[in-house]
């Protein structure tokens, strides 16, 4: 019998779980996702529903318990969790039941370490930003190979040579480019899962800053007001990339999904990246603006900015951010997770 592959992903953002969808169907072998799968499409995959192991199922939960009385290679580790505790146990059990030849960890350094304790050989996704403090480096010293889900470009300044050169690079894993042939004048504005969406009186402000173009809005948006006939709003949509390859320009947090976007579709891109722990977001923008592939702007821009913003998005060269984009990312990653599994059988 084929030893399959588990995949854990972390329940903050869609990225995450979008990766490992992606990934999975393009390996040779059997792959389980294991994770708090919750308010995901999961038809079709073999997966493990894991119990929340968040502080009273807190959506915003960023993955550290805020204690000072925890190991130092830990970031969250609460003690008298009930969910935590059967998350675990269920991890373990899959593990002695189905005897799997890898484990890709995106993200936890506990579930890595857990793994390693349960004699498994893990592959660890490594986000952007500076992530030297001791949970992270004890996850990646513990892990067979390092993934980063981003081009090499983007990568930070302060990343040790040990961690870069464990490092398998994959660039951007996500759904492929949408058939183009033409840009219309559309402004489209994308919010993710992972982050606190859009609010109605700064997109109104905004489009009418810019009251020639239209404005449309995907995802998530709170609040109320009156808006601007060239403002609309669509919430959550299925063909998010069929929309964005309509627009002129893409405006966009600095999360994976929506720079994996902006690149596959090769978008002219304003950057608004949101504060997250470790600077994931800022330090990613940072390499787009050096690179000369985004317009970058920290948080939201007062409605004043917003007419030199677009004109300077607009005039990007969008072949700098196409040229991140791999359009055979997903099967060389298949390729070499499952490259990865083979030595560690052999092993």
């Amino acid at each position: 019998m084929t030893r399959g592959i588990g995949w854990y992903v972390h329940h903050q953002g869609a990225g995450h779980f979008q990766r490992a969808r992606a990934v999975a169907a393009a390996l040779p072998r059997p792959c389980t996702i294991l994770g708090t799968l919750t308010g995901f499409d999961t038809a079709g995959l073999d997966i493990l529903d894991l119990p929340d192991d968040r502080p009273l199922g807190d959506a915003a939960f960023d993955g550290r318990d805020g204690t000072s009385e925890r190991p130092e290679a830990l970031h969250y580790a609460p003690l008298n969790h009930r969910g935590l505790r059967a998350r675990m146990a269920r991890i373990a059990a899959w593990a002695e039941r189905t005897d799997p030849a890898l484990i890709v960890v995106d993200v936890s350094v506990e579930v890595t370490l857990f793994a390693r304790l349960l004699s498994v050989p893990t592959l660890v996704v490594r986000l952007a930003g500076t992530r030297t403090d001791p949970p992270h480096l004890e996850a990646f010293r513990s892990a067979t190979r390092v993934l980063a889900a981003f081009p090499e470009a983007l990568d930070g300044a302060g990343v040790p040579d040990w961690v870069r050169a464990k490092t398998l690079y994959a660039g951007f894993l996500g759904a492929p480019a949408h058939a183009v042939t033409e840009a219309g004048r559309d402004i489209v504005v994308v919010f993710g899962r992972g982050g606190a969406g859009g609010d109605v009186a700064q997109l109104a402000a905004a489009a009418r800053s810019v009251p020639d173009r239209p404005w449309h809005v995907l995802g998530p948006v709170s609040g109320a007001g009156e808006m601007p006939d060239n403002l609309h709003l669509h919430g959550w949509v299925p063909d998010v990339e069929a929309r964005v390859a309509r627009a002129a320009l893409l405006v966009g947090g600095g999360g994976d999904g929506v720079v994996a976007l902006a690149a596959a579709q090769g978008k002219r891109f304003l950057c608004l990246p949101e504060e997250r722990a470790y600077g994931e977001q800022t330090e990613k923008a940072a390499a787009l603006a050096r690179l000369g592939a985004a317009i970058v702007h920290e948080g939201w821009p007062p409605a004043a900015a917003w007419p030199d913003l677009i004109r300077a998005g607009l005039a990007l060269d969008p072949s700098v951010i196409g040229g991140l984009h791999n359009p055979d990312a997903v099967r060389a990653c298949a390729a070499a997770i499952e490259a990865l599994a083979r030595g560690a059988i052999r092993s």
